[in-house]
């Protein structure tokens, strides 16, 4: 989700909400910071980086060429790929604004390699 203040953003999802901090890193000019409310998914990535107002909705996919695919066959606009920590990713634009991500999970360490880190 796009966050003018990460720190702020998790300390309150924490503190009051209940949430577990899971991370919270400085990099590359930016703080991202993620929570998570249930052991299950979804987690709340709270990111400096991202303009806008709207949370982008990130969805794994076991293959995401193949979803690229099939989403640009279906007429869907599709963004090349990027990169993300975990793996590859797209966005995709809706008519309606809306704001869509998946992703392959090609890297399963990194949040591992990333949890209890505390930069801010």
């Amino acid at each position: 989700m796009p966050s003018r203040d990460p720190a702020a953003e998790a300390s309150y999802f924490v503190e009051t909400v209940g949430g577990e901090l899971v991370f919270a890193i400085e990099a590359f000019g930016t703080r991202v910071a993620m929570v998570r409310l249930t052991d299950d998914a979804p987690a709340l990535l709270f990111a400096g980086h991202l303009d806008g107002e709207r949370p982008i909705l990130v969805y794994r996919v076991a293959d995401l060429e193949a979803a690229i695919a099939e989403l640009r066959e279906s007429g869907c606009d599709v963004s090349e790929p990027f990169g993300i920590p975990p793996g590859p990713c797209a966005e995709i634009t809706t008519p309606g604004g809306h704001r869509l991500a998946i992703y392959e999970l090609t890297r399963p360490e990194t949040l591992d390699h990333l949890a209890g880190r505390r930069d801010f």
